[in-house]
């Protein structure tokens, strides 16, 4: 049976993220090396792809948990800053011709269009490092360490986490439709980043066992819930829209929930795991409604 959703209290969700998406934007250019910064080339390529725009879910998640556990949002900016650039190193290596071979990136060229592939690759890794430079720098309240964070985003990132997902999605492609080698790429892919930024954000605020046990089941839930919604609009919307190719995952017959389920089945799945997501989030000390509001968002964004 699907778990209700209970209705949310007045709130601004659109101010809200234009807020917070500010204070991580002006936080992101002043943390990130200046652009002429030896080597140059580097340093650009790194910054083109992070300042680049974008939603800002996974920081903006995190400031959100951290304020639902109680603590103020800047205890987790510097943890929702490493998770963003994390992030963008993954999207900079999925756009090269190795892997998905994309043109546009944010309604911009991708970096190896720009900067050339080996450019690209080098600020990839420039900015998987720097992720965990960060983290081992931030300050997390007690009982929790920085070392708690590496490993929570680590773990998420690697070999059992978003690599993996990379891999298994890579090898799915022209394979037979396949409920459960789907969810698997998903929970991988995408889902563990999502899970792991409303983690650091908890850990943050040196939430207790219970808390991060309930946001990691929201993390999970939304995450997919946002891919499937992804895989929604990469055959409904368009690259004007979208802000990058559309019709791709039907092209390279990509295992998608689109292509096992089909359109319908796959909207009422991420209905149900949004729903899921939101029922994880009760008796917090702070606020949950960002984080309620983040998962609708999920399944009802167009781009």
């Amino acid at each position: 049976m699907t778990p209700s959703i209970t209705p949310l209290l007045p709130f601004d969700f659109d101010a809200y993220c234009a807020m917070r998406r500010q204070t991580v934007d002006t936080a992101l250019s002043a943390h990130l090396p200046p652009e002429d910064e030896s080597p140059e080339i580097l340093h650009k390529a790194m910054r083109y792809s992070v300042l680049a725009g974008g939603k800002r879910l996974r920081p903006l998640l995190c400031l959100a948990a951290c304020e639902a556990c109680g603590a103020p949002t800047n205890t987790a900016l510097l943890p929702a800053l490493a998770v963003e650039i994390l992030h963008t190193y993954t999207l900079i290596h999925d756009d090269l011709p190795c892997m998905d071979d994309d043109d546009l990136r944010r309604g911009r060229p991708t970096s190896h269009k720009v900067f050339g592939e080996a450019n690209a690759l080098l600020a990839g890794d420039a900015l998987l490092t720097l992720t965990f430079e960060w983290l081992a720098r931030s300050q997390p309240q007690p009982p929790r360490t920085p070392a708690d964070l590496v490993r929570t985003l680590a773990e998420a990132a690697g070999h059992r986490g978003v690599i993996a997902g990379q891999i298994e999605d890579l090898a799915a492609e022209g394979a037979a439709p396949s409920a459960a080698r789907v969810e698997s790429i998903h929970r991988l892919k995408t889902a563990a980043l999502l899970r792991a930024s409303v983690l650091l954000g908890g850990l943050s605020a040196g939430a207790d066992d219970d808390h991060l046990a309930a946001l990691a089941r929201y993390g999970e839930a939304a995450g997919l819930a946002f891919q499937i919604a992804d895989d929604l609009l990469n055959e409904t919307s368009t690259p004007e829209k979208l802000g990058k190719a559309t019709g791709s995952d039907r092209e390279r017959s990509k295992m998608t929930y689109v292509r096992v389920f089909g359109l319908e089945v796959a909207q009422r799945r991420a209905e149900t795991l949004t729903a899921e997501a939101c029922s994880a989030l009760a008796a917090f000390p702070g606020p949950v409604e960002p984080l309620q509001a983040f998962a609708r968002y999920a399944i009802a964004r167009k781009n």
